[in-house]
């Protein structure tokens, strides 16, 4: 019977890490972005419930390869990391992209949600794909 749960610890290690990098991931993110995610949502609005949205899963998606391909916890930090830097990347090039992201995601322009998310969630395949080594 035990041994059906002998990767039960390492399970909830890499478990708590990925939720710990979850919450450290939207921190950056929020902070970052000049939009209050927190408080459009609850609003209502869909363009920040789009961008974010698609800013985690571009963020899952390497940090899911990260924990499937890693050799240790320590590993999996340090790739997490990684993914964090490249989904700050992904907001850059398309807040660069896009004129008055920010204020068109405040004002509820799904095209400009969108164009956030879809933009978080490529940076986030082509990341998870690298980290297939």
């Amino acid at each position: 019977m035990l041994d059906y749960v002998a990767g039960l610890p390492a399970f909830l290690g890499y478990f708590a890490v990925g939720l710990a990098a979850y919450g450290v991931f939207a921190v950056i993110y929020t902070f970052l972005t000049p939009q209050k995610e927190v408080q459009l949502i609850r609003a209502g609005n869909l363009a920040a419930v789009t961008a974010f949205l698609g800013a985690l899963v571009g963020f899952s998606l390497p940090l899911a390869s990260a924990a499937a391909n890693s050799v240790s916890i320590v590993d999996y930090i340090i790739w997490a990391v990684v993914g964090i830097l490249a989904q700050i990347l992904a907001y850059y090039i398309a807040n660069f992209t896009m004129t008055d992201l920010h204020e068109k995601i405040t004002a509820g322009d799904i095209a400009a949600g969108l164009w956030g998310g879809g933009i978080a969630l490529v940076i986030g395949i082509l990341n998870a794909a690298c980290m297939t080594y």
